[in-house]
């Protein structure tokens, strides 16, 4: 359990401000670096997750405490980013929403209801789950995928310890080993970073497989606010060579970047 042993460091207590944020940053510089030499596993997953995807499969985290509102995170933001159903792209966590603010104590140790949690979205083979769990030893995570794999669906994990029982109930385990973290044991920080990164990534090259970004835009962003609608305002107006009024009536007609572009007459 790597992610549980000691901290390179001793007595923060009585470290200055300056010395905590300068080790903390130094601590964090690794984690890049970690998930470099993930890179070969993120690859094999993101390719078996495009090819279910494209035939009409969606994508769930699974995950406990930090792991799990990392997932709902990255979930919640593909459709205002990306443009797609908010099924598409499903993020559960121990404990229920309410767990994403207060934790629900022990919910993580329940290895059923993982899958009682997916059951609503009534899950098929073109399904894939990932568990997201640091210590990757959760059984929320463990049983989710278990009872995934024996369903039909693909399954995945992001974990920062290697060789553990999370990585072994999934197809395709990512570990990505970060050390010890500043706070011993506190996986929010490092791991935590981790797993924003990997999330990132994953979510990101899928997306961009299925075709939701064109050249570097996201053009099936929503358009829910005065930001958004600038941004998506001024992509306009340099694809297609409009002044701001005809992009902004362009916008209002077609409800966003993609349709205004691919409906303009010249």
């Amino acid at each position: 359990m790597i992610t549980e042993t000691s901290s390179h460091y001793e007595h923060l207590e009585q470290m200055s401000v300056h010395d905590l944020l300068t080790n903390i940053n130094q601590e964090d510089k690794t984690v890049p670096l970690a998930v470099e030499k993930a890179i070969p596993q993120i690859e094999a997953l993101v390719t078996e997750i495009v090819k279910r995807m494209k035939e009409g499969g969606r994508l769930i985290y699974i995950g406990a405490g930090t792991s799990g509102r990392l997932g709902v995170v990255d979930a919640s933001e593909c459709p205002p980013t990306y443009g797609v159903p908010h099924d598409l792209v499903i993020g559960l966590m121990a404990g229920g929403d309410g767990a994403i603010r207060k934790a629900v104590e022990f919910a993580e140790d329940d290895i059923q209801q993982a899958w009682k949690d997916i059951a609503p979205y009534h899950p098929d083979s073109l399904d894939t789950v990932i568990g997201i769990a640091a210590s990757g030893r959760t059984p929320y995570v463990i049983g989710g995928l278990n009872q995934a794999r024996e369903a039909g669906l693909l399954t995945g994990c992001i974990v920062c310890n290697p060789g553990s029982a999370v990585a072994k109930a999934a197809e395709f385990p990512v570990e990505v080993v970060v050390g010890p973290e500043f706070v011993t044991g506190s996986t929010r920080m490092k791991a935590g970073t981790a797993q924003k990164l990997v999330l990132n990534m994953i979510s990101t090259s899928v997306m961009i497989q299925l075709g939701r970004v064109k050249g570097n835009k996201m053009v099936d962003m929503q358009l829910t606010n005065i930001k958004l609608q600038d941004r998506a305002a001024k992509m306009v107006m340099s694809e297609i060579n409009v002044s701001r009024e005809e992009a902004e009536a362009l916008l209002e007609q077609y409800g966003n970047v993609r349709g205004a572009i691919d409906n303009y007459k010249r």
